[in-house]
């Protein structure tokens, strides 16, 4: 007979959750047709001059850099030193979010093999499971950020550079020497936050169902046992 385990079940609902959060934001940097959805729409071509082909590979080529290429560049666009130094410290963030997504991926495999094996199982947390708490608890962070954020985005924008680039301004381009900042507008900044909150709502609606509903079969089975 399998043991519950309360250790468990909050190390799984930890890993869940972060599974989760960094998969969520890992879609709008790997996903680059995403960007590339933008660029007709927002008339990106007819607004700075550049056609649809020097948007693209200025950013596949700044991409490529924050996600690990040696050199740093944008294409024919122009860029400062102060400006790629940015886009290093984003490069920093973004392998981070990576690295934490694969780990999270990798514990949460080895906690449910750990579990077979030693013939453990998830003990109930306040009568719910471990997808229960992931979800929920993610769920309530991020609506009330997604909430705050919906009403004043831009305060919220600087806000985001404030905490995670701590004493820089460099993130604040001259669209002269840095040409990038030109096919990157604020909206689209906006429309990546809305995809990784919309990710992170449905992603957690479906886990707190998850476990309502194998809660609901667990009862139901055993209403049917003589």
């Amino acid at each position: 007979m399998k043991r519950r385990s309360k250790l468990l079940s909050a190390a799984l609902a930890v890993t869940i959750a972060l599974v989760l959060l960094a998969g969520a934001i890992a879609v709008p940097i790997l996903c680059r047709p995403f960007y590339y959805a933008h660029i007709r729409p927002l008339e990106l071509a007819e607004r700075t001059g550049f056609s649809e082909e020097q948007i693209r590979t200025a950013f596949d080529q700044m991409l490529d850099y924050c996600l690990g290429a040696p050199e740093f560049a944008t294409g024919e666009l122009r860029w400062s030193e102060s400006g790629r130094d940015h886009f290093t410290d984003v490069r920093g963030l973004f392998l981070l979010d990576l690295r934490v997504l694969a780990a999270a991926v990798a514990a949460l495999a080895a906690l449910l093999v750990w579990a077979k094996a030693a013939g453990r199982t998830p003990a109930p947390l306040l009568g719910r499971g471990p997808a229960f708490w992931a979800g929920a608890g993610l769920g309530g962070v991020f609506l009330l950020l997604g909430g705050l954020a919906a009403l004043d985005f831009d305060r919220a924008f600087v806000v985001f550079h404030a905490l995670f680039f701590p004493g820089k301004t460099n993130w604040l381009f001259d669209p002269q020497t840095d040409q990038i900042i030109l096919i990157l507008p604020e909206v689209f900044f906006q429309n990546c936050a809305l995809l990784v909150l919309g990710i992170l709502v449905l992603g957690c609606v479906g886990l707190i169902a998850f476990d309502l509903l194998r809660s609901r079969r667990r009862g139901g089975a055993r209403a049917e046992d003589p």
